[in-house]
């Protein structure tokens, strides 16, 4: 396992890297013959981030502090993942996406473009955890959503195109695009016109 630090890089020097002194590890083998992870140009990875085996990344990507990022996790352009988020694994974040701080995502997630999630937003993928037999279902969230902070979503939640949640929403339902959902549990309402305006990440 391999200890790195990644460094914004100038336009002069896109492949940069030195060793790390705070803890960062890209590459943990969690099984033979897994692939070193891949980066793109330009990323900053900060203290006591982990990036698995079998993970894609493309430029322009940031962490905050004490990231996880496990293994077969593709994620695009332009994406930031805050200080103590966990990405599970086996999921997929779209371009110009920002994750705020203590997020979970868990496994078999799918993330669409320009979307912003707020701090400790927690997703789901198991509907009866531990008592019967599931196939795990993650969020799917589609682009342009806006999610509001201290949410929690059930399992096989769909979120659809330009849709908010609220903060403190508990989702139980898909909600569709260009919808709010709000309050415990979420109702669901049409999101008001001025509201349907995409998302402003850049």
């Amino acid at each position: 396992m391999a200890s790195f630090l990644g460094i914004f890089n100038d336009e002069n020097d896109i492949n940069k890297t030195e060793l790390a002194k705070d803890n960062v590890k890209i590459g943990v083998n969690y099984k033979k013959f897994s692939k070193d992870p891949v980066l793109g140009k330009k990323f900053i990875l900060r203290s006591n981030t982990v990036i698995y085996n079998d993970v894609v990344i493309g430029d322009n990507f940031k962490t905050g502090h004490n990231v996880v990022i496990r293994e077969q996790t593709k994620i695009g352009n332009n994406v930031l993942i805050g200080t103590n988020s966990i990405v599970e694994g086996e999921c997929t974040i779209g371009n110009d996406i920002s994750i705020q701080s203590n997020v979970y995502i868990p496994r078999k997630s799918f993330i669409e473009d320009n979307v912003f999630i707020g701090p400790c937003s927690c997703f789901t993928n198991d509907r009866y955890p531990v008592r019967v037999e599931y196939k795990l279902k993650g969020p799917q969230i589609r682009k342009g959503a806006s999610i509001g902070a201290n949410t929690t979503f059930l399992s096989n939640i769909e979120v659809g195109e330009g849709a908010i949640v609220a903060a403190g929403a508990v989702v139980t339902r898909s909600v569709p695009p260009y919808y709010l959902a709000i309050g415990t549990p979420a109702k669901i309402k049409p999101l008001p016109i001025k509201l349907r305006v995409p998302n402003m990440l850049k």
